[in-house]
This record gives C-alpha cells, structure tokens and sequence, in this order.
C-alpha cells in the first residue's frame, strides 16, 4: 500500500507489518485536537511555492478545525542573547548565523504571516528552545491540558528542526501527534522526507492536509460540536 504523504514503499511495509494498518490513528475528535503552527512568521517565510501551499493548507484545517470545536495555536520563538543556550548556538552555528536567527526570532520586529488566517480565539504561544513542548520552554503544553487536548496537528517551519523537535516531545507528553506533511517545509530536500519517514515509523502518524481535514469533517458530532 502506498502511503499518500510519500513514505518509502519498505518502512511502509514494515509498519504495516507490525500494526496491521497505514495509519496510527485512524479518527481524531476535533474538540480534542489542535492545530500547532510553528514559526511561519515574516522573517522565515519566503514567497515561493512551498509557502503557497503550506499557507493554503494550513488556512483550510485551521477553518475545518474551528468549525468543529478544536483549537488553534500559533507557536513563535524568541532567541535571549544572555542565555546559556545562545552561547551554544553561537558554538554550534557561528557568530553570524546565530545572530541571524536571533533578530528573525525577535518579537519586536516579526510577526506571524500576514496570509495565514488568524482568528481572535486563537491560542499564541513563544518558544524559546527549538521544542515547543520541552519544560521551560514554552507554555503551550498547559493551555493546551486546560482544553482537554489530547491530538496535534504539527505544521511550520522547518520539519527537521523545530517541528520534529516539538512533535517528539509531544509524543513523549502523551499526545497523538500527526505531522500534516504539506504544512511543512525543511532546510532542503531529502531532510523534510527523514523526518517524515523516521516520525511515522516510530512516533506518531504522517498525513497530508486533504486527509486530515476528511478526518475532522467526518468526525461524528458530540455536545457543543
């Protein structure tokens, strides 16, 4: 069977080997699941095709999403000059590029994609790790818990970094995690289908936005729905 987000042919038959099915989780209750979009803001994104399609995608669950009771969060990140971690990132980077993700992680002076549709119910959260869900670092996890949350749906910039990291740690908080893979874009190609690969061999689930938006509209409907 082949898998719709382009999964190779022999981890797919491997997992399905071991769980009988494609996909790890086969219905989502839309009151129980957010959508997290980290760090499409002005200073990462670029006007090209993969932006294009990455915002359309992520407009059309954020609305379907909405529709049906679940949340929405938008995830940035803020780099602190005096913290231990900037002089690491400094070590591991060089001068110049960790100067450089600092100012495109600067509240002051980017903000979210001005073509992403964002309600006013939405939640916003900031991160100051590459993990939106590692202790410390962000404050989405608790607002999430205090809705009942108990899937995501992880979409942004870049697969192989921020997002793989929030979604592994995700995972290890307990939540069903699904990487919507045309809501993502990596550094290069060859990078964003590893993280694709490895995520649903071993973490969670992988499914392209047209899939998961069916997921939420077929849901059935429950109070308050």
């Amino acid at each position: 069977m082949k898998h719709p987000s382009g999964i190779p042919d022999r981890i797919v038959e491997k997992v399905m080997a071991r769980r009988g099915r494609l996909h790890a989780f086969e219905t989502i209750v839309p009151e129980r699941t957010a959508l997290v979009v980290i760090d499409l803001v002005t200073s990462s994104m670029e006007d090209d095709e993969t932006r294009l399609r990455q915002t359309s995608a992520i407009n059309t669950l954020a609305e379907a999403l909405r529709s049906r009771g679940g949340a929405v969060a938008w995830v940035t990140s803020r780099q602190d000059r005096a913290s231990a971690n900037f002089a690491n990132l400094r070590a591991i980077v060089g001068d110049a590029t960790a100067e450089r993700f600092a100012a495109e992680c600067n509240p002051a002076t980017t903000s979210l994609w001005p073509d992403l549709d964002v309600d006013d119910a939405d939640l916003h959260a900031q991160k100051t790790g590459a993990s939106a869900f590692f202790p410390g670092k962000c404050d989405l996890h608790p607002w999430l818990q205090a809705r009942g949350i108990d899937t995501l749906l992880i979409a942004g910039l870049v697969t192989n970094v921020c997002c793989e990291s929030s979604a592994r740690d995700a995972t290890e908080l307990g939540y069903r995690v699904i990487l919507v893979s045309d809501a993502l874009a990596g550094h290069a190609f060859g990078l964003h289908e590893a993280t694709l690969a490895t995520f649903y061999r071993i973490f969670g689930d992988v499914r392209p936005s047209d899939e998961v938006a069916a997921l939420i509209r077929r849901a059935p409907l429950t109070a308050g729905s």
